[in-house]
């Protein structure tokens, strides 16, 4: 089984020492009552992903507040990251990941205890702070209220002679754009005056998060003249390469919302063993994708991928978005933060149109194919409407003209027609010739696997329904060479009939689809799937299957298009033993 690669985030404490007035966490920063050490969840939780092919290429520390700690466990936390990269350095690089150290996210406050740990493990740091210094103090308090700046700047100073990663970012409100000048005037102090590298320092634009309601975000327009300011004021200075970098590279392609689905690769764990999506999603029931201690691998992947393809979905798709040439970078932008908005698309789209065109990037050439492949996989029910014209530069009939011109033929690529069902997700299948992308699952010997088959295609095609059938076609992962073609195919494994009246006598959990369980019928051929290369799943009914051979016997275009088999498939790796 190919591994699957991700970022972890780990949070070994939700306490926080400090109680500032616009927490995304809110009332829940407060001592952990979970019986676990803060290595051990960890541990655990590696050593259960890892038995699951599931490999962290990242593991980054957040909170609550990660220095609340005390000096073992923060020890203890930390060295057992550093361990990890370096027993797993060989894995994450050789599959394109870059090895890291211990990173630990913070509120510097407290950082002044663990300052030989982080010596000791040249620990990655990355604060925050309120921009500019005049609002920090009115925002970011103790918990009893007091001022946090000024230790802040002396535990900065204890950062000075370590030759550790360190750097700082700030949320950005209407309040603090209001004093975009102080900002601009602290952040040239911080270069000035302090041993954090500017260069990479990040700006993040603040969302109503928060029920407190204490500040406001900007406005997409002046979001754009935020940014636009610090160009005007940064261009051509020291800080340059920060300003055309790391400044602003949360809204570009380096970061997680340029994922089609981000519930792949991103994942928050709590001490106490919760998964969420991110910092962003933590404590949100819609965005929670079970418990590392009580939940399977298997089930954690699957709700992280339908709770953020949900959340892509339940405002609908932007039209504006199918005419972006940036679709292909934005992908429409935070799952989480559209659904605070009730928006469906980004809430910083003006910010990073205006940030793609001064980065140059390039216009999408292939936007209706960009576009049609993201829509297939984010929003399958709407993808036929943004399907490319194809267009054969020969002059020959493509295959969606044939289609069009012959309705006997519509069903047989239908992408209403078959549904599969694997352990509670589903997925619409599509013809293999008229796909532009590859849908790979995984099944296992305990996986439950149901097709649902549209009601009315049985009476397609046929002058007695009741002798047609759902066909169904299992070929393996691996070659062998067929006929006088001498082709090289998948082996055929098995075809299997069930009959209109079969169907019928079967309940269906699904209005207007025929339901039936084939876990025992691709069990009883499992010992011929391969385990290293993906088997293939075909489904159509019989009739459907006579007329394409009779228009391939009768059309030379159609036999040349459709020459490889054209009906609605899945490809899928088998598990063995798992």
């Amino acid at each position: 089984m190919n591994n699957r690669f991700i970022h972890l985030l780990y949070v070994p404490t939700m306490a926080c020492n400090m109680g500032c007035k616009y927490c995304y966490l809110e009332d829940n920063t407060v001592l952990d009552k979970t019986p676990y050490k803060p290595v051990e969840t960890l541990d655990f939780a590696v050593k259960k992903f890892k038995e699951s092919n599931v490999i962290p290429f990242n593991i980054s520390l957040h909170g609550g507040e990660v220095t609340t700690l005390n000096k073992e466990d923060f020890h203890d936390l930390i060295e057992y990251i550093s361990n990890y990269y370096n027993d797993n350095a060989k894995l994450i690089s050789d599959n394109g990941f870059k090895v890291g150290v211990p990173h630990i996210k913070t509120n510097l406050y407290n950082i002044d205890k663990h300052i030989e740990t982080i010596k000791e493990f040249k620990v990655s740091i990355s604060g925050s702070l309120d921009l500019p210094f005049l609002l920090h103090d009115k925002f970011r308090v103790t918990k009893d209220g007091q001022k946090t700046m000024d230790k802040i700047l002396k535990n900065i100073e204890l950062l000075k002679d370590l030759p550790n990663k360190k750097k700082v970012s700030a949320t950005i409100f209407k309040e603090h754009y209001e004093y975009i000048d102080d900002i601009i005037k602290d952040i040239k102090y911080l270069n000035e005056n302090t041993c954090l590298d500017m260069n990479d320092f990040n700006f993040m634009i603040g969302f109503a998060y928060n029920s407190n309601n204490l500040l406001h975000p900007l406005t997409e327009d002046e979001q754009v003249e935020f940014f636009n300011r610090m160009h005007k004021e940064f261009a051509n200075t020291s800080l340059e390469e920060g300003l055309n970098g790391a400044w602003f590279n949360e809204f570009g392609p380096e970061y997680c919302t340029n994922c089609d689905n981000c519930g792949e690769k991103f994942f928050l764990l709590e001490r106490n063993g919760d998964i969420y999506s991110c910092v962003r999603g933590q404590k949100h029931e819609d965005f929670y994708y079970g418990n590392i201690y009580k939940d399977s691998v298997e089930d954690i992947l699957n709700n992280a991928y339908l709770k953020i393809f949900a959340s892509h979905n339940k405002n609908g798709f932007n039209e504006e978005c199918s005419k972006c040439p940036y679709l292909y970078i934005c992908k429409t932008g935070c799952p989480f933060v559209k659904n605070v908005y009730n928006s469906n698309k980004s809430y910083t789209c003006k910010l990073q149109q205006e940030l793609y065109k001064k980065r140059n990037y390039e216009i999408d050439k292939e936007q209706e194919d960009s576009l049609y492949r993201y829509l297939s996989i984010m929003h399958p029910e709407i993808m036929n409407k943004y399907r490319p014209h194809q267009v054969n530069s020969d002059g020959t009939p493509t295959l969606e003209e044939i289609i069009s011109k012959d309705e006997h033929l519509k069903y047989i690529y239908d992408e209403e027609c078959f549904i599969l069902n694997v352990d509670g997700r589903e997925y619409k299948l599509a013809s293999q010739i008229l796909k532009t992308k590859r849908d790979i699952i995984y099944i296992t010997k305990q996986s439950k696997i149901k097709i649902y088959v549209k009601e009315t295609l049985l009476d397609e095609e046929t002058l007695y329904p009741q002798n047609n059938s759902l066909y169904i076609m299992l070929l393996s992962g691996d070659l062998i060479t067929y006929g006088d073609e001498n082709r090289t195919k998948q082996r055929h494994i098995m075809s299997h009939q069930i009959y209109k009246d079969v169907l019928a006598v079967n309940k269906s959990d699904k209005e207007n689809y025929y339901c039936y369980d084939i876990t025992n019928l691709i069990g009883e051929y499992s010992e011929y799937l391969v385990k290293d290369m993906p088997n293939n799943l075909f489904f159509t009914t019989n009739a459907l299957r006579d007329y394409h051979y009779l228009k391939q016997k009768n059309n030379a275009y159609y036999h040349i298009a459709a020459i490889n088999l054209p009906f609605q498939n899945i490809e899928f790796y088998y598990l063995k033993g798992e």
